[in-house]
């Protein structure tokens, strides 16, 4: 077997880089509403493929360049995932009760996204599409590299926030021990509502990331579940910048394993690193 061009797999390393961006961003939220909140919200990727159908009206119907939705996506789910946390805890749901819960809510979502944009396939033609500039050998996408450098921003302003504001601490001693947290005075239930509402609207960006760069199907859902839940697992629960490094580290190596041997063999990079992870690190899961 002939292993390809070294531009070639530099360029697969590189897309890798921009899927695994993706990736990374998807897991943020996730991991601090699994981490922090205890509770495991499937939700999180219907909202995602919510918010790039909503990016796919306001830019094609509207008229509005796809980041300048941002301005009404994240305000708008950050709502809707402080609706949603406050009816889980309104009920008082178990974290394996979430995780039930969370799955029909996308359900709900995905027949509402084919119920008002049908099962079609939908492309977002915006004035990023095309636009791409080469640096050296190397092809480089702007929307890909967009969305990388939000997902790397996003990262660090979340790790920020996480290690030097109060709200931070707050919320890493609530999930570690909420009695003793609340004994010094930590309001678990509205610092709950207000991650919530963030990981919501992370879900929003990412669902925007996704609308620039991919076809649009309600049926996608569940096909980024498996990937993200390995980059979540591998980075860490709760934590800002380990999906992110964990969604690179996965992103890259299936490239390269679809560009050496063959793309059937690219999600087992993913589930191998995710069984390797439950064997080794049980304690993480």
């Amino acid at each position: 077997m002939m292993l390809p061009s070294a531009a070639l797999l530099a360029q697969a390393a590189l897309s890798g880089l921009f899927i695994g961006g993706l990736y990374g961003l998807l897991g943020l939220g996730l991991g601090l509403s699994w981490g922090l909140l205890h509770l495991i919200n499937l939700a999180h990727f219907a909202f995602a493929f919510l918010a790039a159908y909503v990016c796919y009206q306001l830019a094609t119907v509207g008229g509005i360049d796809p980041f300048a939705t941002l301005a009404i996506i994240v305000p708008t789910f950050f709502l809707l995932g402080v609706l949603v946390q406050w009816l889980l805890a309104r009920f008082r749901v178990s974290p394996l009760n979430s995780l039930l819960a969370t799955f029909g809510l996308t359900a709900i979502v995905e027949a509402a996204i084919q119920y008002f944009w049908t099962a079609d396939f939908r492309k977002l033609d915006s004035t990023y599409a095309q636009q791409k500039f080469r640096v050296g050998e190397l092809f480089v996408p702007v929307p890909e590299l967009l969305a990388l450098l939000l997902a790397i921003g996003l990262s660090f302003a979340i790790w920020a926030v996480m290690r030097h504001t109060d709200v931070g601490r707050a919320l890493r001693a609530a999930a570690e021990d909420g009695p003793i947290a609340a004994a010094f005075g930590v309001n678990h239930y509205a610092h709950s509502l207000l991650l919530a509402g963030v990981c919501a609207a992370l879900a929003g960006v990412a669902g925007v990331c996704l609308a620039l760069s991919f076809t649009l199907t309600p049926a996608q859902i569940y096909t980024w579940v498996g990937v993200v839940f390995a980059a979540v697992m591998l980075g860490g629960l709760g934590s800002a910048l380990g999906p992110l490094a964990a969604g690179l580290v996965i992103g890259v190596s299936e490239a390269l394993t679809m560009t050496v041997a063959s793309p059937s063999w690219a999600p087992l990079v993913s589930f191998t690193l995710l069984i390797a992870i439950l064997l080794l690190r049980p304690g993480k899961a």
